[in-house]
């Protein structure tokens, strides 16, 4: 099992908001994760997977599998399952799940089967849901920080224009702006509306280039257009200034968190202390989120990528 962070965590309060849980056919990072909620013992769970793909052989049994240790519950939880005969993909299939979960529920968490975090997170999300419930300016409350150290306050967490889902939680009031269509997407692209968000160029050309991939249906991501509904919205993340959450899913069976060498694979996940500090203000740190662009999303050019490669091979 991934190390998350020796520090024991101690709930301030018994858990009391519910879980989503995201899977599909992963077996051995669901037990991971299954384990994690099994311990906050959230009051409800939701557990959503879409079908087995007819062309892959043995995907029958793992997704059979995986199905089985995620309603393993042995605390007085609730729960509720939304399990396809057939394949949706992933777009489909997580975006739909999440449109049932906030059918049933005002607020709450939600967990990909690669996604492990800390105890702290659940708590961290659900004081911070509670916090900003009616403050139409936040739609995201995320367990992830990819700053790697770098942080400019001592407050427990900040605001950002990118909404991070390995992990994260929000509202109904916030989802239903969700935009699966993208149909705003050509006329916020035709006048320039983009840069207007992003107040850069190569940025700007950037996520045009994925948006536009997204809008295509060359990609069979949800992400994109829930990072696209919310920028349209001008809604902010909390991010904390410690990472919560571990991707443990960057193998050959993920989707798309392939690569096993990519630095934000398996970060450690931290606990965190209550109560929390919080910002005196709402301001959006676009320090961090320059460094989040420049890092996390901006591609290396042809040069380096090559170079990259060959040093790979060397090795």
């Amino acid at each position: 099992m991934q190390d998350i962070s020796s520090k024991t965590f101690i709930p301030p309060h018994p858990l009391k908001t519910a879980v989503l849980f995201l899977i599909f056919n992963r077996p051995d990072t669901t037990k991971q994760v299954f384990e994690v909620i099994r311990r906050a013992k959230p009051p409800r769970l939701y557990v959503a997977a879409d079908g087995p793909r007819v062309d892959k052989p043995g995907e029958v049994g793992k997704v059979e599998q995986a199905r089985r240790i995620a309603t393993h519950v042995d605390w007085d939880c609730e729960v509720k399952t939304l399990f396809r005969d057939n394949n949706l993909g992933c777009r489909m299939a997580v975006s739909s799940a999440i449109d049932w979960f906030f059918k049933h529920e005002e607020e709450g968490i939600i967990l990909e089967d690669d996604c492990l975090p800390s105890q702290a997170f659940f708590w961290f999300c659900q004081e911070l849901l509670e916090r900003y419930r009616n403050d139409e300016r936040i739609m995201v409350v995320s367990g992830n920080n990819f700053q790697f150290g770098k942080r400019r306050s001592g407050f427990t967490y900040y605001f950002s224009r990118y909404n991070h889902c390995w992990g994260w939680a929000s509202w109904r009031r916030a989802w239903r702006y969700y935009d699966k269509d993208m149909e705003n997407w050509p006329f916020i692209r035709d006048n320039g509306y983009l840069f207007d968000v992003l107040q850069d160029k190569r940025s700007a050309k950037y996520w045009a280039r994925i948006f536009e991939t997204a809008y295509r249906g060359q990609v069979d991501s949800w992400a994109y257009r829930w990072t696209f509904s919310c920028w349209v919205h001008n809604g902010l993340t909390v991010l904390p200034n410690m990472n919560l959450v571990s991707n443990i899913g960057f193998n050959g069976d993920a989707t798309h968190t392939t690569g096993k060498d990519n630095r934000f694979a398996k970060m450690t996940a931290f606990e965190l202390s209550f109560p929390l500090k919080h910002p005196n203000w709402i301001i959006r740190d676009k320090r961090a989120d320059d460094y989040t662009q420049k890092t996390h999303f901006n591609q290396p050019n042809i040069f380096y990528q090559v170079i990259r490669k060959l040093y790979r091979l060397i090795s």
